[in-house]
């Protein structure tokens, strides 16, 4: 049976489960979800994932929900396909992890709050609320922080390879770019040149062109 993707067209977790695709060259059908008409809270849809959110994923009799564990299966079930996401090795793996854990746990709920601040509301047409952006700011300022460090030490966060760690990040960091949180990427050489790296990678590239058609 085919692979098939259930998503929406600029969501952040369905993008970030759709460049894992990509990456490793997988073949699959996408099915769209419309949010504006609700169709995510449908009976239909709730049944692939019970809390009527994006995206949903179903290899053959499989069904799976969260992006984080649809990419991980991805890399897991096709090992030789596209690029390698996960080390091999038991101690590079397990460093790739703990960054993972940090991009879960600290960079995506920081971010993602940024996001819809300063990219989502302002196309809605929704207030701002400052003292939000301004807290959430200074606790992106102490994560990148701790990131430029890092990143002087290895060309990725996982490593030297770019692995799930980096991947994670895509969608939040491509939104922020094009908000005034830029500026706090700007000012770390390595983080700017970390993220204008994987920003540039071909299938991410390719998810984001998605969104222009």
């Amino acid at each position: 049976m085919a692979i098939k993707f259930y998503g929406t067209i600029g969501s952040t977790s369905a993008f970030r489960a759709l460049v894992g695709l990509v990456e490793k060259d997988i073949e699959f059908e996408f099915v769209p979800v419309s949010t504006a008409t609700k169709e995510h809270k449908s009976p239909n849809f709730l049944a692939l994932h019970p809390f009527g959110q994006v995206p949903a994923f179903q290899d053959g009799d499989l069904t799976l929900f969260e992006s984080r564990a649809i990419t991980k299966y991805i890399e897991e079930a096709y090992p030789n396909k596209g690029t390698s996401l996960i080390s091999k090795d038991v101690k590079k793996r397990a460093i790739q992890t703990v960054w993972g854990e940090v991009e879960a746990l600290r960079y995506e709920p920081t971010s993602i709050k940024l996001v819809w601040e300063l990219a989502v509301k302002p196309k809605r047409g929704l207030i701002i609320d400052e003292a939000i952006v301004k807290e959430s700011e200074s606790k992106l300022t102490e994560i990148l922080d701790v990131y430029e460090a890092r990143l002087k030490e290895s060309k990725y966060l996982g490593g030297e390879s770019f692995s799930l760690v980096d991947l994670h990040h895509l969608p939040n960091t491509h939104y922020l770019m094009g908000t005034k949180v830029k500026r706090l990427f700007d000012e770390r050489p390595h983080v700017s040149a970390w993220a204008s790296d994987i920003l540039s990678r071909p299938a991410w590239v390719k998810v984001t062109s998605m969104s222009n058609k």
